[in-house]
């Protein structure tokens, strides 16, 4: 039988809203807080927005992210608590996600290569609306959408933006990625694919000075792009720890019945 792993040294990290550093003072003189180079778990104190910073700013490291709610949001947090911090984290679920690589090349030629947790944007950035060609795998599938723009989330990403814009909401655990329209126009009744997560998206601008698009991946925002490909990379795992009864499998499963 696997023993739970057993995380000694805390690491803590916060946003800068009053109720964060509140709850950073309080549990760093609990626990103490040890340096993130030494860390066998981070605790994270604030919103969503953190806890896809931090997992960025660990990327590469496979050190378990625990997240509790100090923010607006809290879709990936947990319920925030001083007491019995180990215990928590001792009995905590490991939910394992893989980001999006998003490489842009703008109109001047220039690319440029980042990471994205939840989803790639491509939107509008003038009163036209985009128009875009859309190939998997090297296979043109779409000549030509025109639309607000266009969404590839992860399964962790499918509640967020992608839920937004109706497009579907993937299992965890699901190898799948989303792609989904915003704002179709033609052709008007497409509402996007499902895809599996080892497609190779490629979009490209058709007419990108009359129709400029900007690329999104998470914080990271490319303007004027020609074209960008869109791939998940397998190789990178993220771990978040959560509550048992709150992992991201079960966030994702209730947010198809709550109405």
């Amino acid at each position: 039988m696997t023993s739970k792993p057993h995380y000694e040294k805390i690491a803590f990290v916060a946003t800068t809203t009053t109720s964060a550093r509140k709850a950073l003072k309080g549990l760093t003189t609990r626990y103490g807080n040890a340096p993130i180079e030494q860390a066998d778990v981070v605790v994270a104190l604030g919103g969503d927005g953190l806890m896809l910073q931090t997992l960025h700013r660990l990327m590469g490291r496979k050190i378990p992210i625990y997240g509790m709610n100090r923010g607006s949001v809290g879709f990936l947090m947990n319920e925030f608590r001083e007491n019995d911090l180990h215990e928590r984290l001792a009995r905590a679920h490991r939910s394992v996600v893989h980001p999006l690589t998003m490489c842009a090349t703008d109109t001047s030629g220039q690319s440029s290569k980042s990471y994205a947790i939840n989803e790639v944007s491509l939107l509008r950035a003038n009163f036209q609306a985009a128009k875009l060609k859309i190939s998997i795998d090297s296979h043109v599938r779409l000549e030509t959408l025109i639309c607000d723009g266009l969404i590839v989330a992860t399964p962790a990403g499918s509640t967020a933006y992608n839920l937004s814009a109706n497009g579907p909401i993937l299992p965890l655990e699901a190898p799948l990625l989303a792609l989904t329209p915003i704002s179709a126009f033609r052709p008007r009744r497409w509402r996007g694919a499902i895809l599996p997560q080892r497609a190779r998206v490629l979009v490209e601008v058709l007419e990108p000075t009359k129709r400029p698009v900007n690329a999104v991946g998470d914080n990271v925002e490319v303007k004027d792009v020609r074209c960008v490909e869109i791939a998940m990379d397998s190789s990178q795992d993220l771990v978040m720890l959560h509550d048992p009864g709150h992992s991201l499998d079960e966030r994702i499963l209730r947010e198809q019945f709550d109405w």
